[in-house]
């Protein structure tokens, strides 16, 4: 988000951050994900909702009526405030409520000391799919039904991964909102990681890293980016020898076929 909608943004976070300590974090996950998904669904309720040229108590008022009863009083205020914020553009105000849906889910996790396998939980979920064409085509299908798609995920997941992932890969999956699957999981996977403030790191290694490994590793990381790093690690047969990191955009590379090509590129240069 930029300019009025980063501001706004911090506004809401500020007061779902004052109302979200008493909720039910993984109820108010569901909730705001819900709004979210009604304002997508809704066109005319979300840019009524959106509309700079509105009162914003008058767009309370219209959400409390929507809302009141049928969601927490935390999920209502935070809907609150977001329809009371102004917008850059009106798909925005859907958007912060998807993103605190997640905050609401990684916050949950790191309440049962699980948010380290809820990142490596999306990761490897995102690896499997991939792998799996015939997966892949299921989730995405967007003429299948939506109850069909949460089913084969209680059917894969349930009791598998932490229930935060879980709720997480199914919103992906039944309410893409324009992404691909490994697109949101990619994004959702960077929310995550902020709950404590972590950059995330894609490691690609010819072998599994021991845990000594991984440990020496992100600690050097650490070191050289001055915050906690978050590992995943994909094992790909492809890579000779060394490994690569990706954090970003930025890509260090030590392995044998990266060191080929850096020595192609200068020849060629």
């Amino acid at each position: 988000m930029r300019g009025l909608s980063r501001t706004s943004l911090a506004g809401v976070e500020e007061r779902f951050n004052a109302v979200a300590g008493s909720a039910d974090l993984g109820s108010l996950s569901d909730e705001l994900f819900a709004v979210a998904d009604l304002l997508d669904r809704e066109h005319g309720l979300r840019r009524a909702l959106s509309d700079p040229a509105r009162a914003a108590e008058q767009k309370a008022g219209v959400v409390r009526s929507l809302l009141d009863g049928k969601v927490s009083a935390a999920a209502l205020a935070t809907a609150e405030a977001a329809v009371s914020a102004r917008w850059s553009r009106a798909g925005d105000l859907a958007d912060v409520l998807e993103r605190l849906g997640v905050v609401a889910a990684a916050a949950e996790a790191e309440s049962q000391n699980r948010l380290d396998e809820v990142e490596d939980e999306l990761f490897r979920f995102g690896r499997i799919v991939a792998a799996n064409p015939e997966l892949r085509r299921a989730l995405a299908d967007a003429a299948a039904p939506e109850e069909g798609k949460r089913e084969l995920l209680r059917n894969l997941l349930e009791g598998k991964v932490a229930p935060s992932s879980l709720r997480l890969i199914t919103q992906l999956v039944v309410h893409p909102r324009g992404r691909s699957l490994e697109s949101g999981l990619e994004e959702v996977g960077h929310l995550v990681a902020q709950q404590r403030q972590r950059l995330v790191a894609v490691v690609r290694s010819a072998v599994e890293l021991t845990a000594a490994q991984k440990e020496r590793l992100a600690a050097w990381l650490r070191t050289s980016y001055g915050r906690d790093v978050h590992l995943n690690v994909e094992v790909d047969k492809r890579v000779l020898g060394g490994f690569s990191v990706r954090i970003g955009d930025e890509i260090i590379d030590t392995t044998i076929v990266g060191r080929i090509e850096e020595v192609r590129r200068r020849l060629a240069g």
